[in-house]
């Protein structure tokens, strides 16, 4: 309360009329109080409208200013986002060396040459003279065969021969006969001027020199027969002792003395020859999508299971261009010429070779999961401005990597290199590969660059 509008009072209480203020004097006084309790603030724009235009400016600028704030927010949001889900490349450099292509393949050891022993003749065997692992020479007997029978049966072809021999014997004697008689019967009818003897007499006379003749021929055959009936006994004879056709080792044998023998269309293998066991042949079964590799001269590794760790070395000498199919799975026949000089090495052995096909030295390369790679966003992450980072994407497809065989008959494909940050696609002639690390050539790479062969997965 103000002192000045306060009425003075009497010390009973009750106001002095006298000591009142005129209405003029108060409505001074209000005013001059009541001037320093509202002081008036000056405009800086001068007047009401620009006070109102500077607040509408300021007010927009502070809106502007936080739109760029919450924009760049999410555009950091969005990077950093994105870059969760593409995760960190994994990268290998192109380098350069030597490069191998082999060919695996399994087979089996085999003689250069085998030959299985049998018999053409049926009957009971006596004498068994070689055993398994024997050396034996050509013509050397290996079995015998009882010959009882056989000696019998010369004996029957002798005595058959014999009896065709005199056979001639008798038919040249009539034909001599009847040979005197015909020429006594034209020296009588050229004594006789022809009366004598009749022409019926004449014409038998020379049908009995035919038929004579004719004996003789016949009582021939049958000599030139029973030769031969002796020739093939005295054959079966000699064939009752089995003899070796080659030179070699006895790598098999199953006949002994007392087992009986019989002959059929397919000869009974008595036993088994191997020519040479020093030089030993190696068929391997190589697959059809490496038989293009595989030439006559190369040179190839292969191991026992009975010296694992022993390489043996192999060139081959033979493709064949025949098939096996085992399973739906086609195969090819290779012949690898082995040598095996200190007989460590047995037919039948089961070798796993490795065929050397190829080599290149001092070539880039690159390994295999590079070929294989593709980033999960096509290479485009984090790529566009603010308003392409606030707008939703579908998920990106990776591109499928195939190769183009170009003119030169080489093989192109794409592959993905690291430049700074970003994944960049290059083409690149592929040569060969040894299931690891694959030749690569062309422009666009380089010693050094940085393939990408993996992408790790996105931070959760």
């Amino acid at each position: 309360m103000n002192l000045a509008e306060t009425p003075l009072r009497s010390a009973a209480g009750t106001a002095d009329p006298a000591a009142a203020p005129s209405p003029t004097d108060a409505a001074a006084e209000r005013s001059a109080s009541a001037a320093p309790a509202a002081p008036a603030v000056a405009d800086p724009f001068g007047d009401a409208e620009g006070g109102k235009r500077w607040r509408q400016v300021l007010v927009w600028t502070l809106a502007g200013l936080l739109l760029l704030a919450a924009s760049g927010g999410v555009y950091t949001w969005r990077s950093h986002r994105a870059a969760a889900q593409t995760g960190a490349y994994v990268t290998t450099p192109v380098k350069r060396g030597n490069l191998v292509l082999n060919v695996t393949a399994n087979g089996t050891l085999q003689p250069t040459r085998a030959v299985n022993i049998g018999s053409e003749l049926s009957g009971t065997v006596s004498r068994v003279l070689v055993d398994i692992n024997d050396q034996v020479r050509k013509g050397q007997v290996l079995v015998e065969l009882d010959t009882a029978k056989l000696n019998d049966q010369i004996v029957r072809s002798r005595a058959a021969l014999a009896a065709a021999r005199a056979a001639v014997a008798v038919a040249q004697a009539t034909q001599s006969e009847a040979r005197t008689a015909l020429a006594r019967l034209e020296e009588v009818a050229r004594l006789s001027d022809g009366k004598v003897p009749s022409r019926a007499e004449m014409d038998t006379g020379r049908a009995t020199l035919a038929r004579a003749d004719a004996n003789v021929l016949n009582a021939k055959a049958a000599v030139d027969s029973a030769q031969a009936a002796l020739s093939t006994d005295m054959t079966n004879l000699a064939r009752a002792s089995i003899r070796a056709p080659i030179d070699g080792v006895v790598l098999s044998r199953s006949v002994d003395p007392g087992n009986a023998v019989a002959a059929s269309l397919q000869a009974v293998t008595l036993f088994q020859l191997a020519e040479d066991l020093h030089h030993l042949r190696l068929l391997v079964n190589v697959d059809e999508a490496d038989v293009g590799a595989v030439r006559l001269g190369q040179t190839a590794m292969f191991t026992v299971s009975a010296y694992a760790n022993r390489p043996y070395p192999a060139t081959i000498t033979r493709v064949a261009y025949g098939s096996t199919i085992t399973d739906n799975v086609v195969t090819y026949v290779a012949y690898l010429d082995v040598d095996n000089a200190d007989l460590t090495l047995r037919p039948g052995m089961t070798a796993t070779a490795t065929i050397r096909a190829a080599q290149r030295d001092h070539v880039l390369l690159i390994p295999n999961s590079a070929l294989r790679f593709a980033p999960r966003d096509g290479g485009k992450a984090g790529s566009g401005g603010i308003v392409a980072s606030l707008m939703p994407r579908l998920p990106a497809r990776a591109p499928r990597q195939a190769g183009v065989a170009n003119g030169g008959g080489q093989t192109q494909r794409q592959v993905w290199v690291l430049r700074g940050d970003t994944p960049q696609a290059i083409t690149v002639q592929l040569g060969i590969s040894d299931g690891r690390n694959t030749e690569v050539s062309g422009d666009a790479i380089q010693e050094g660059m940085q393939v990408i062969t993996d992408q790790r997965a996105a931070a959760q």
